[in-house]
């Protein structure tokens, strides 16, 4: 039997968590919350594409906590299939020899359950190599989940041993720490976002956010686009510090930030009678990698008329889109990680954070605490809270006791 934690359907749970958890966060990671300590059954390779890997570390993610907290959208519903042991981030260890990697291996995966893993003939946009844009999540040889960690089929990393298929698996150079490694997927991701952004040659950005996703977007931003001036909005002052030595121009409280735009970018700051302040004219690219209203109303008002706001977070309700109407905004989603075109080829993004993972110490430091399965509600709690307690990255470690 392996142990894992399992999130399981409970309607009262999803609605209470939905009403008080960002009143008292605690109750999230305490009676709230719609996960167990289980032991399931080891799981098994469904056939010879498949293998059992033993997680190492497993990060807890901005969408991991929305699920516990009942914020996700209701859009998800026919994406998931319950119960799922939750856990995206994951570097294992590759228990089963399987096509291009042996037993013993340190891997990465990526998460996405794309036509290869589900035995099926690949959808126009696998065959173009964008299996985040899969149109089969639903169907095939596993059970509905957009991603491992939230198909009941191959279990997730939030456990001791679960099931990845050989495409998901990236090898982890030797010299790379596990530390560093759980960190490649939400890279991956940010890379994805970067250029998704398509920030023009001497452009201005404004990231918004600067946990996990947000540092990392920041430094893919400053290693692969020709941005020129880069604004970071981040709500806690370790987060502040570390925006400064990923390389941002300029570092304020989201507060600050229409104010910072306006001054760079020489616009015209406007007052409504209410609601936030917003700019004609701003930054040519804005990203928003938290999730909440506040910070795609921020993106959204600073954003000069042409201009592109990305979506990293998975988006709250309730954002203004006026601004995408009056100033005919380019709003784009960013999900997971993707296959980008650099110069003349095709590459992965999960390839492109490997390679430049290993030239960035700051990413040493950037899991501050980690887990056993059976501290969870304390892995949450601290989850919760990691910037007010200034921790980026919070993890499991699955095979400690």
């Amino acid at each position: 039997m392996a142990l894992a934690l399992e999130l399981f359907r409970s309607a009262p749970r999803y609605l209470a968590a939905r009403a008080v958890g960002t009143k008292a966060p605690g109750l999230v990671a305490g009676p709230l919350a719609p996960l167990r300590l289980a032991n399931r059954s080891d799981p098994a390779p469904r056939d010879e594409r498949w293998t059992r890997v033993k997680p190492a570390l497993a990060g807890i993610c901005g969408s991991d906590l929305s699920t516990l907290a009942g914020k996700s959208s209701f859009y998800f519903s026919p994406l998931v299939s319950l119960p799922f042991v939750p856990g995206h981030e994951v570097v294992a260890e590759v228990l089963d020899d399987v096509e291009g990697f042996s037993a013993g291996d340190r891997v990465v995966l990526s998460s996405v359950l794309n036509c290869a893993t589900r035995g099926l003939d690949p959808c126009p946009n696998c065959r173009l190599g964008a299996f985040n844009r899969c149109d089969a999540v639903t169907t095939g040889d596993l059970k509905a989940g957009l991603q491992t960690g939230y198909c009941t089929d191959t279990g997730g990393g939030w456990s001791r041993m679960m099931v990845a298929h050989h495409s998901q698996l990236h090898r982890v150079p030797d010299s790379m720490s596990d530390d560093v490694a759980v960190l490649l997927e939400p890279f991956a991701c940010a890379i994805h976002a970067a250029l998704r952004a398509n920030v023009p040659d001497g452009g201005s950005v404004l990231v918004v956010g600067a946990g996990t996703v947000g540092i990392l977007t920041l430094l893919a931003v400053k290693l692969l686009t020709r941005a020129d001036h880069v604004i970071v909005a981040a709500k806690h002052s370790a987060q502040r510090v570390a925006a400064r030595l990923a390389g941002a121009d300029v570092v304020v409280v989201p507060e600050h930030a229409v104010k910072a735009v306006r001054r760079s970018e020489h616009a015209m700051k406007l007052t409504p009678e209410r609601g936030m302040d917003f700019l004609l004219g701003g930054v040519d690219v804005a990203i928003e990698s938290t999730g909440s209203k506040s910070a795609l109303d921020l993106a959204l008002r600073t954003t000069k008329a042409g201009g592109r706001v990305v979506l990293s977070g998975i988006p709250g309700p309730g954002a203004d889109l006026t601004p995408v109407w009056f100033r005919e905004l380019e709003l784009v989603g960013a999900y997971t990680s993707g296959t980008e075109r650099v110069g003349e080829v095709d590459r992965s993004t999960f390839d492109m954070a490997i390679e430049l993972a290993s030239g960035l110490p700051m990413l040493s430091d950037m899991v501050g605490a980690r887990y056993p399965l059976a501290r969870w509600r304390e892995a949450i709690d601290h989850a919760l809270g990691a910037g007010r307690l200034g921790t980026f990255k919070v993890a499991f470690a699955p095979q400690e006791t």
